[in-house]
């Protein structure tokens, strides 16, 4: 009787660890995954605001940037450049294109790299 007693305890006390344990892991995932969907959101708010202007919300060129020549970000031309290149290029500016260093940091920087990334796999 004791011992079907103590069984019990035990198996009881091992639920309620385990379900704690999967609780507490499972929740820092849960905030990463947040953290990323805002990271992503912030990027594209950046990139609709700062560059989407001339090269458009695709990448491929607005009407205006079109006429100022501006290279299709999707093109193998810009998606060959290193990524040290297109950092700087956003950083310094090139040709029309403005310098956006003092406006952005250079996190916002490399996460606007990155995004250029993902055009090329939407041509």
């Amino acid at each position: 009787m004791l011992q079907d007693k103590i069984r019990q305890y035990w198996f009881f006390s091992s639920s309620i660890l385990t379900a704690l344990i999967v609780g507490l892991t499972g929740f820092p995932v849960a905030i990463v995954q947040a953290n990323a969907a805002q990271a992503s959101a912030a990027v594209s708010a950046t990139f609709r605001t700062k560059c989407a202007i001339c090269h458009g919300p695709d990448g491929a060129g607005s009407e205006v940037g079109k006429s100022m020549n501006v290279p299709d970000l999707r093109s193998q031309a810009v998606q060959g450049q290193a990524d040290a290149e297109l950092s700087q290029i956003i950083s310094d500016g090139k040709g029309g294109m403005p310098s956006f260093k003092s406006s952005l940091s250079a996190d916002q920087i490399q996460a606007l790299v990155k995004h250029v990334r993902t055009l090329a796999k939407k041509k």
